[in-house]
């Protein structure tokens, strides 16, 4: 049986806590390839207000001038923990990019980026490529016309880049499909939390919120979690609670409860069904709880208000 073919792979920057690493080299052969996704360079620098951008330790297929950009035959992912800058690419156009921010370079997109000259910044990138990125690109979860996600500063994103780096330095046996875990679990989470935060900031948010009103509304005799009606939303179910309660001042949970509880007042006076077949119709989790509920809520028992 033939090896496999070996291709040397592009520049590994890694670090420690403190310091930068030598520059190591990434393999990568056709079996790698089979699985997907391969990671090309990955690593971390900061760039101090003043210092030359791109530094000069970069493999020279990787240095560029900021002024005249370059085009990429593969994707990079870049994360900017601290400081500022700037992006431009040909469809995308200019960004001023601040920490926080994340920003995916395609292949075959001219583009340029660098830190602001009086600030700097520190980043970790990660180059890959593969037909696992490109469908999910055909599939629109990424575009080249949008490169930039805002999510903050997020502690798992920088340990999934450290983690890589580490990775990549011991090339033990399998580590380029560790490696594509690890940027699967990137892309993720980019895309989980700058859609969210997109949800809860801006204008859509409204519009969630009042499709998932409609949902609990249309719900009321049903048997429904609130983590279903997150999924429902395609949002997380920690994301949805927050945005909820910052939307109506109620818990999802505590706004299903008091549409049940108006609901059970309606039938209360409008139908004979007895206080016990409510509860079940609502779906409250015994009569004894609805009874409850439903005194806290009116000052009076069930009972007592179908009299007065």
């Amino acid at each position: 049986m033939l090896e496999p073919h070996i291709k040397t792979g592009l520049t590994i920057l890694s670090i420690n806590t403190i310091l930068m690493e030598p520059i190591k080299y990434i393999a990568q052969n056709e079996r790698d390839e089979q699985w997907g996704l391969t990671v090309c360079s990955v690593g971390y620098q900061k760039v101090s207000a003043g210092e030359d951008y791109p530094p000069q330790n970069h493999n020279q297929e990787y240095l560029f001038n900021p002024s005249n950009g370059r085009v990429l035959s593969e994707y990079q992912l870049l994360y900017i923990v601290e400081g500022e800058g700037f992006l431009e690419t040909r469809r995308g156009g200019q960004y001023e990019i601040k920490a926080g921010d994340m920003f995916l370079i395609f292949p075959g997109e001219w583009h340029t980026y660098r830190p602001n000259p009086s600030v700097g910044w520190k980043e970790y990138w990660i180059g890959f490529s593969g037909a696992n990125i490109d469908h999910r690109v055909e599939a629109g979860f990424f575009s080249v016309e949008k490169p930039v996600y805002n999510i903050g500063y997020n502690e798992t994103v920088v340990e999934l880049y450290r983690e890589a780096i580490r990775t990549a330095k011991r090339q033990e046996p399998y580590f380029q499909q560790l490696l594509a875990g690890v940027v699967n679990h990137l892309l993720g989470l980019m895309f989980m939390t700058s859609r969210n935060n997109r949800i809860t900031s801006g204008g859509e948010f409204p519009k969630i919120i009042d499709k998932a009103r409609a949902y609990l509304q249309d719900s009321v005799e049903s048997d429904i979690s609130m983590p279903e009606v997150a999924a429902y939303l395609n949002m997380s179910y920690t994301t949805f609670r927050h945005a909820f309660k910052k939307y109506t001042g109620l818990s999802p949970a505590q706004y299903f409860i008091n549409l049940k509880l108006h609901r059970a007042k309606e039938m209360l006076r409008g139908t004979s069904a007895t206080v016990k077949e409510i509860s079940y119709i609502l779906h409250f989790e015994s009569p004894e709880y609805f009874a409850t509920a439903f005194r806290k809520k009116t000052g009076m028992s069930p009972s007592e208000f179908r009299k007065a």
